[in-house]
């Protein structure tokens, strides 16, 4: 959670100050078409990624298997696909670090941790 706080302001200042770079150096047309084309692309792929995940938990569910890795997978789409369509570079850029399959099955043992230190921490709650 005291991590929170510094992401909410630090990402913003750095997406703010790569949009002014990247309206300096292609020009304020390119720079707004490539984030409407990015926030498009991002929802293609997370839907597209997404279905392909429901079907595969379904498949392992009525094989009677526990669909973890999937549902893992599952996680790492969702925020992946925030991440594309929240306009700016940086974000982008993590957004489709959780998107590509090969990238993400490096990234899903830092989630699996993160996890479990917010169980371990009790900070993860159910209602």
């Amino acid at each position: 959670m005291r991590y929170i706080m510094p992401i909410f302001i630090i990402v913003p200042v750095i997406e703010i100050a790569l949009f002014i770079w990247s309206g300096r150096v292609f020009g304020f047309l390119p720079t707004i078409l490539f984030m409407i084309l990015s926030a498009i692309i991002g929802a293609y792929l997370t839907k597209r990624q997404g279905l392909t995940m429901i079907r595969n938990a379904q498949r392992q569910l009525s094989y009677g298997q526990i669909p973890g890795n999937t549902i893992l997978d599952g996680i790492c789409l969702l925020f992946g696909g925030i991440c594309l369509m929240t306009p700016g570079f940086l974000t982008d850029t993590i957004g489709l670090l959780f998107l590509i399959p090969f990238t993400r099955k490096l990234l899903k043992p830092v989630v699996i941790k993160m996890i479990k230190q917010w169980f371990y921490h009790r900070q993860f709650k159910f209602y």
